[in-house]
């Protein structure tokens, strides 16, 4: 098994703000796509299908890492912490809400060798 972490990202734009958080978000893969232990770092917009008719919130960051904490140094870069600063957290940020989830691959009991 791997220690690869998968995050999922989600957005709910304030209205009339999709596009503009949509860019912003965009404006982030270049650097994140150069960290060290970056697997995958796209956003993705939600569209609409027949055979997908979940409920999600129109904007995902799907992620996939190295490990923990290759992970964690990119939630503490400057960029990213700003971007939640000035867009989630701020009173007058584009981003209504947001959930940031990460996951794992291995089963709670995997009894992988130690090393």
């Amino acid at each position: 098994m791997s220690k690869k972490v998968y995050c999922t990202a989600q957005f709910l734009p304030k209205s009339g703000k999709e596009a503009e958080v949509f860019a912003a978000l965009q404006a982030l893969e270049p650097n994140a796509q150069r960290e060290d232990g970056c697997l995958q770092y796209t956003v993705t917009r939600r569209i609409a299908n027949p055979f997908a008719e979940g409920e999600s919130y129109p904007i995902v960051f799907h992620e996939i890492w190295s490990d923990i904490a290759a992970f964690e140094a990119h939630c503490q870069r400057k960029e990213i912490v700003a971007f939640f600063d000035t867009n989630c957290i701020a009173e007058n940020g584009t981003v209504d809400q947001w959930n940031v989830c990460v996951y794992s691959d291995e089963p709670n009991d995997f009894d992988a060798p130690v090393l």
